[in-house]
């Protein structure tokens, strides 16, 4: 049987795992698929790879889909997310000047303990006139929001205090061991290079942000979807259960030697499975330690499109991009996360599906079995640092309590 041939845009990064490993395992194969993958050093190039047809689907960033669909900074493109690729994954990596400020233990630090110190390295350097600065990967990323949105809980104004700067995420530990920024928010493999280096040490990573905060994803153009709806169901099977296989120990190994592959990330096996067995370093010459959760796949629904998720980064380009709210809008977002094509991609296989396509964000406290069509679901903590919950049914009102 002939096989369909797809084309993947993507970045060298941990969670551009699953379609590698689904061609490179043979589960694309075994659903009639061959993935031929195009790789990039910048989400730029991705993004117009995608736009102008050199891809068929890519491993993004989240925001940027919307960013798309509403024609932020280029003419609007609609787009189309049938598959969340992961969730979280990220860390804030700091100089090791700063980090000896912000964490003085060498741990962990909490967000509120974080932020706090912050405030207070900030006003130090208020009075010499230099402003810290900040790395991230994309105005329209994840890392953008999370850190904005950890920066503003801690009562920091991220466009007046400090200074946020894009950084392509290969070059992220050369910029902050060149002292031309004083600390990254960017994935793995990234800010564990920089900690081999001894150029910066890991203070935070964005699962203590948001628990559950949606990361990357499968995108392609809206107007492609239909056209090629059958093949698209096709990967969204191959993914699930290569998704299925990414979060058993026993496959560590074997996944970690694939992605390190020249022609995918191109780096350091034992780097790889320190991320994707939730163990991190923190520090060089320390040991790994257990971070519950970094990077989240397969359980409770990860890689379901929850329509709330796309509501919430809609609420922070609002936020934070001089946009203006409108519920067209909020809907023309919503419909870009398309639990539609997963459920019909799915329907009668071993996954858990919600009866839901929305839901309130950052409202579990623990463990909760939640209504599904097929399959038991139970879904597990996912709260903001800061206690806020998000309902996408009273945007307006989310707003509202931020210019509050």
């Amino acid at each position: 049987m002939a096989k369909e041939l797809l084309s993947v845009g993507f970045l060298p990064l941990v969670d551009a795992a699953l379609p590698i490993l689904a061609q490179e395992l043979g589960i694309a194969e075994e659903h009639g698929l061959d993935l031929h993958f195009i790789k990039d050093l910048s989400w730029a190039a991705v993004n117009d790879r995608l736009l102008y047809g050199q891809s068929d689907v890519a491993h993004m960033l989240a925001p940027l889909a919307i960013a798309n669909t509403l024609g932020r900074g280029r003419p609007a493109k609609a787009m189309a997310v049938p598959f969340v690729l992961g969730l979280n994954g990220n860390a804030i990596t700091m100089s090791n000047e700063l980090a000896d400020k912000i964490s003085p233990d060498g741990a962990l630090a909490t967000p509120a303990e974080a932020g706090a110190r912050l405030v207070d390295v900030i006003a130090s350097l208020e009075k010499t006139g230099r402003r810290l600065k900040f790395g991230v990967v994309h105005r329209y990323s994840s890392h953008n929001y999370m850190l904005r949105y950890w920066l503003a809980g801690c009562g920091i104004a991220p466009d007046k205090d400090v200074e946020i700067l894009t950084i392509s995420p290969p070059f992220a530990a050369d910029a902050l061991e060149s002292g031309a920024i004083d600390a990254i928010c960017v994935g793995e493999p990234w800010n564990s290079v920089a900690v081999e280096r001894g150029c910066g040490r890991i203070v935070l990573v964005t699962a203590q942000i948001w628990r559950r905060g949606v990361e990357k994803v499968l995108a392609m153009l809206d107007e492609n979807l239909e056209e090629k709806r059958d093949v698209v169901e096709k990967l969204i099977r191959a993914l699930h259960e290569t998704a299925s296989r990414f979060v058993d120990p026993e496959n560590w190994d074997r996944h970690s030697e694939v992605l390190a592959r020249p022609h995918y990330l191109d780096g350091s096996v034992e780097l790889i499975r320190r991320a994707i067995s939730d163990r991190i370093l923190l520090s060089k010459g320390s040991s790994p330690i257990h971070i519950p959760d970094f990077m989240f796949q397969y359980r409770e629904a990860a890689n379901f499109p929850w329509k709330s998720q796309a509501s919430w980064l809609y609420s922070q380009m609002l936020r934070w991009d001089d946009m203006t709210y409108s519920r067209e809008d909020q809907l023309r977002v919503e419909a870009i996360f398309r639990s539609n094509v997963y459920r019909s991609a799915l329907d009668g296989t071993d996954a858990p599906m919600p009866s839901a396509n929305s839901k309130i964000e950052g409202g579990i406290e623990g463990p909760l079995a939640v209504g599904s069509t097929q399959g038991r679901l139970l879904m597990g903590s996912d709260p903001f640092f800061d206690g806020c919950i998000f309902d996408p049914d009273k945007l307006p009102e989310y707003l509202e309590n931020w210019l509050i």
